[in-house]
């Protein structure tokens, strides 16, 4: 309605105006509606005529028409305005900028309406029409452009508060608030009760911080003079001086007392002080201190207290429990305070006087009677606790504590039947009752508790009369107990316990199944809860009764577990009882998972290895035939039957087993090598030759024919072997061992040229192979023919670039030069640059540099590769050296732990514990590395895969011999 009304005045005034046209009117010009015009269409801006600046009539900034101007009768009816106000500027309301003298008129404020003032978007820097009258229609165009402008601000809101939010968070992230810093901190004070924040402790002075340190005192050293002065006061003379023969003997000058003191007395006097402190809290014999860190607050308050201060306290103290005693004479919490403010005071008859007079004052309150008891004698405290009973028939806590007052049993036994007199139903009465009884008694005394009126509720009562009884009324007992108790596990369990130790183990899994049936019907919790099942079920295995743990995992393995996620999650229960060592429960995990899932080979494998390290080789053996007649084409399970079978001496079992997979897996390579290394580590090598024929027939792959030549090589046939090698590399070219094997067989018969033919197009079929690189360019350097070795590395290097491998034995080969260490080192920063993070080579870095800068190189390479295994044991070694053990050995053990296939590592290790260790430290060691089964290792395949070393799988026989390969490094 605003916005009419406005449009209504604005017409009216129009049509007002519509005869009264100005002669320089021009239509548009007033809200900027004209054509765009230029300065080069126009000319000029200023025209000169008659020594005056002029403006062309009709064009903008034009003067008005004279007054006295005629208007033709065609012409349109114009107003004449008048002359122009004093201080007008043409144009300038505009925006016109006009320079010159008369830019500013006579009369105005001055602004600036110049270009430097005016922007595209902004305007003028100033207000252009503030002179002007504000009037109604002003007011109401103002409030129409508000509400426009708060609609749109109110489109635009939400994402703009979005994105300050945003801002503001970014902003806090990198410069977060005090307030948000310590938020967690402030909430958890929350959690503090009224005693954690009495305890809190006053805020030190940080002032002192600020403050400057005081500069440290100087100590100048005493002139001669002074000593000379000293040494003359403490000095005895044989003879007077002049002076005192003149005076008639020795004086003493008034002043000179201070100037004789002895200072060394002073510092022995103190000295003395100070050991006598000292020794109140040191051991005379050995010098030691014998403070005790956790009892000494303890030992101070148990101290007596006679200085000034605490003397005050005690006073005050006395005084406020004066007052309280007085004020409330029922206040039970005085008396105690008051009487053990007594004792602490060291007046024991006055604190015994005053809690008397407490138990008097206050007698049906229990603790004030137990505090009377506790400062008397025993033969007080036990009148002191029959008057207390007295009181308080029903406390069992007097009760109690009257029956610890009795020396003799049979006088604690009269106590506690009085007692169980008044107070039938307190279980804590019948159970130290029951203690102090003999077997049959106790039986009897646990009838009568468990009765009615008594404690019938009490399971702890129930299970103790469960055990006191024979099996049959065991039963009995268990049966009533469950009717009182129905909600009770234990009590079924018990019975579980019961029959299994009475070898009715059947019975077992009902009554198990029976409880949990029960617990279901009843809507407990405990029957939806595995982890309660689980953990009885391993305190049941702790306890020996397997027959219970087994059946409480049966009954509980399907709860709250969906079908699809059975096989996840008791996988990863089963390890987990496992690392808990309850074994039993978690073969019962596998036994039911088998149940549904007997094709897996992967879990057959899991049960087996359990199997094999906690059970019976009977056990492991019945199920590896279940396994293998379930997954007949799982190879491991056959090759762990026939290896336990070896390993037990049975080797005609071993070679059935494996017969029997020959029979259903007839093209396995892995069965075929698995009777071969049977027959030839049993020394049957004929055997194991025809076995490898027909191996050669029906499977065929390049691992048996590198194996078939290996047992000709091994039996001494070397044209036997060499013919195998030729026919296997015919078929399988690209199977480098074949080659390296060729290279060996010929270098062994002192054939080079044909050793060197085979390097060179076994290189050339395989040149992606790096340990073929390195037996040619072994074979090189052992022929001496160091210039063939180091072309050998550059073509090797170009074939496959970024090789640690191939760089360090680049680097090697220059080392074994003569004077070429400096060219090594060259090659080595070239290795670095291009392979930063090989271990190998950071290792060989550091045994390169001189015995005094390898502990910098060490830094360095920990920094780069700080988990690799060589670089770990090459430390360890740089410790052994030094003759620092413990941390030698603490490195081996890393290295070990981060690749335990590592054998190097271990063979140093055990170098050291050899040298400096005991016969548990050697023997961890050879453990431990049997456990690992490492294979890899520069010199311990060097040593295992020698020709002519037959190690079979005894590890120790290896750790040793390669021991004895590295004493020299």
């Amino acid at each position: 309605l605003s916005t009419l009304a406005t449009m209504s005045s604005l017409t009216q005034k129009r049509r007002a105006l519509a005869g009264q046209v100005p002669s320089n009117y021009v239509p548009g010009l007033g809200r900027g509606a004209t054509g765009f015009t230029t300065r080069s269409d126009i000319g000029p801006a200023r025209y000169q005529q008659g020594g005056e600046d002029q403006v062309p009539q009709g064009m903008p900034g034009a003067a008005p028409a004279p007054q006295n101007q005629q208007v033709t009768p065609g012409e349109r009816n114009v107003v004449s305005f008048g002359q122009a106000p004093a201080g007008y500027v043409v144009g300038a309301g505009r925006g016109v900028s006009v320079k010159g003298e008369d830019q500013v008129a006579p009369g105005t404020k001055g602004e600036d309406l110049g270009d430097s003032n005016y922007s595209e978007f902004y305007g003028y820097g100033e207000a252009l029409f503030k002179d002007a009258n504000y009037d109604e229609d002003d007011r109401e165009a103002d409030a129409v452009w508000e509400a426009v402008d708060d609609t749109m601000d109110m489109r635009r809101k939400e994402r703009r508060e979005a994105r300050e939010k945003e801002e503001l968070r970014k902003y806090r992230s990198k410069l977060p608030t005090l307030h948000s810093q310590f938020a967690d901190i402030k909430r958890e004070l929350g959690d503090l009760s009224k005693d954690d924040w009495l305890n809190i402790p006053d805020a030190n002075d940080i002032g002192a911080k600020k403050r400057k340190a005081p500069e440290k005192e100087r100590f100048m050293p005493a002139p001669d003079s002074l000593l000379a002065q000293a040494q003359a006061e403490q000095g005895t003379h044989a003879q007077l001086d002049d002076r005192q023969q003149t005076l008639g003997g020795i004086a003493t000058v008034a002043g000179t007392a201070s100037q004789m003191t002895d200072l060394n007395k002073v510092g022995e006097g103190r000295n003395t002080y100070l050991q006598l402190k000292l020794d109140r809290v040191s051991d005379s014999v050995s010098g030691q201190t014998v403070v005790d860190p956790k009892g000494y607050l303890t030992d101070l308050n148990s101290s007596i207290r006679n200085q000034t201060a605490d003397v005050g306290d005690i006073k005050q103290a006395r005084l406020l429990l004066k007052s309280a005693i007085t004020s409330n004479p029922k206040h039970s919490p005085a008396w105690i305070a008051a009487a053990r403010l007594e004792v602490i005071a060291g007046k024991v008859a006055q604190a015994r006087n005053l809690i008397v007079q407490g138990c008097e004052a206050v007698p049906l309150n229990e603790d004030i009677w137990l505090e009377a008891s506790t400062m008397h004698p025993p033969d007080q405290a036990k009148k002191i606790v029959a008057q207390a009973v007295q009181h308080i028939p029903t406390s069992v806590t007097l009760w109690m504590r009257a029956a610890d007052l009795e020396t003799e049993d049979k006088h604690r036994r009269r106590v506690l039947r009085r007692a169980l007199e008044l107070i039938p139903d307190s279980e804590r009465l019948w159970k130290a009752a029951v203690e102090l009884e003999t077997e049959e008694s106790a039986r009897v005394l646990l009838a009568r508790a468990v009765e009615e009126g008594c404690c019938p509720l009490s399971v702890d009562l129930w299970l103790a009369l469960a055990k006191l009884e024979d099996y049959s009324n065991a039963k009995k007992v268990l049966n009533d107990a469950r009717k009182k108790v129905p909600s009770e596990p234990q009590i079924w369990f018990t019975a579980a316990k019961l029959e299994e130790a009475n070898g009715n183990v059947q019975n077992v899994s009902k009554i198990l199944e029976r409880s949990i049936r029960q617990f279901t019907d009843m809507r407990l919790k405990i029957a939806d809860d595995r982890d309660f099942w689980h953990q009885q079920a391993e305190e049941a295995e702790r306890s020996g009764y397997p027959g219970v743990a087994e059946g409480l995992i049966r009954v509980s393995i399907n709860v709250n577990v969906i079908a699809s996620e059975r096989r996840r999650i008791w996988e990863a229960e089963a390890e987990a009882l496992l690392d808990r060592g309850a074994v039993h429960c978690a073969r019962t995990v596998y036994a039911c998972l088998l149940q549904i899932l007997n094709t897996k080979k992967k879990i057959w494998m899991a049960a087996a290895q359990l199997e094999k390290k906690y059970g019976t080789p009977e056990a492991l053996d019945a199920l590896l035939k279940k396994a293998t007649t379930m997954c007949p084409k799982a190879w491991p399970l056959w090759l762990m039957g026939a290896k336990e079978k070896w390993l037990a001496g049975d080797l005609a079992g071993a070679r059935t087993i494996l017969g029997e997979a020959f029979k259903i897996n007839p093209d396995n390579e892995e069965i075929w090598l698995a009777a071969v290394k049977l027959e030839n580590e049993n020394s049957e090598t004929q055997r194991a030759r025809t076995l490898l024929e027909k191996a050669r027939v029906q499977a065929g792959t390049e691992r048996i024919w590198m194996q078939s030549a290996m047992l000709e090589r091994d039996a001494g046939d070397t044209e036997a072997h060499v013919k195998l090698l030729q026919e296997g590399l015919s078929k399988y070219p690209q199977f480098d061992k074949l080659w390296m094997m060729t290279i060996q067989a010929h270098r062994a018969a002192g054939l080079i040229d044909k050793a060197r033919d085979a390097y060179t197009e076994g290189c050339a079929k395989c040149p992606q192979s790096i340990p073929l690189w390195l037996t040619a360019v072994k074979f090189e350097r052992e022929a001496g023919q160091a210039n063939k070795a180091r072309s050998l590395l550059e073509k090797a290097r170009l074939k496959n670039p970024k090789c640690p491998e191939l760089w360090l034995e680049t680097i090697r080969l220059e080392v074994s030069l003569e004077g070429g260490k400096k060219l090594a080192s060259t090659r080595l920063a070239q290795a670095l640059q291009e392979c930063p993070s090989s271990g190998i080579l950071w290792s060989e870095a550091i045994l390169l540099e001189p015995r005094q800068q390898r502990k910098a190189k060490s830094v360095d390479a920990i920094k780069n590769c700080e988990n690799d295994p060589y670089v770990i044991c090459t430390v360890a070694r740089l410790f052994h050296a030094d003759r620092k053990l413990e941390k030698a050995r603490t490195w081996f053990n890393r290295a070990v732990t981060l690749n335990p296939d590592f054998g190097d590592a271990w063979s140093f290790w055990y170098k050291l514990e050899a040298q400096h260790g005991s016969d548990m430290t050697r023997g961890e060691v050879v453990r431990r590395c049997c456990e690992a089964k490492p294979k890899h290792g520069e010199v311990w395949q060097g040593v295992c895969k020698k020709p002519g070393n037959k190690f079979k799988d005894d590890y120790k026989a290896k750790l040793l011999a390669v021991v004895e390969a590295v004493q020299d490094r």
